[in-house]
């Protein structure tokens, strides 16, 4: 099985994922979250306004599957705190997401994560968090 075929699996096995309709794209060790917009992703009809859960469910899945692949585990790593940053609205287009792995301790791990539409330069949202990782993840990357 092919890494993005991996990836696609992993995201399938995570029921909100695929409620929102969320997809990969894995190029290297480059990977981003695609929310395609849809309807139901909408917060505030009257701007109209992606809500802000969903935005920050792409961030935290991104940041969990980005860790899982900087790990090379194929368990998800269990989130312990997350902060959001909402910095503009999200419109009704396409989403996109990355996360970078700042460091992998013993047992923790800290990421962060940025959404973007039309241009990446121009966030709508910023994550940062704390994830738990096991021994063997730890062991699996290497650390």
């Amino acid at each position: 099985m092919t890494p993005q075929e991996r990836l696609t699996a992993a995201l399938a096995r995570i029921p909100y994922a695929s409620f929102l309709g969320v997809r990969a794209e894995l190029k290297g060790d480059e990977l981003t979250l695609v929310l395609p917009y849809s309807d139901h992703l909408v917060g505030n009809p009257l701007l109209p306004a992606l809500h802000g859960g969903v935005v920050a469910a792409l961030m935290e899945l991104t940041a969990i599957t980005q860790l899982a692949i900087a790990s090379k585990s194929d368990k998800f790593p269990k989130t312990i705190d997350v902060g959001f940053d909402y910095l503009r609205s999200g419109k009704p287009v396409d989403t996109y997401a990355r996360a970078r792995v700042v460091k992998i301790g013993r047992r923790i791990a800290n990421v962060q994560a940025e959404a973007w539409q039309n241009e990446r330069e121009q966030p709508i949202a910023a994550m940062h968090g704390h994830f738990l990782v096991s021994e063997e993840e730890k062991a699996g990357s290497g650390q």
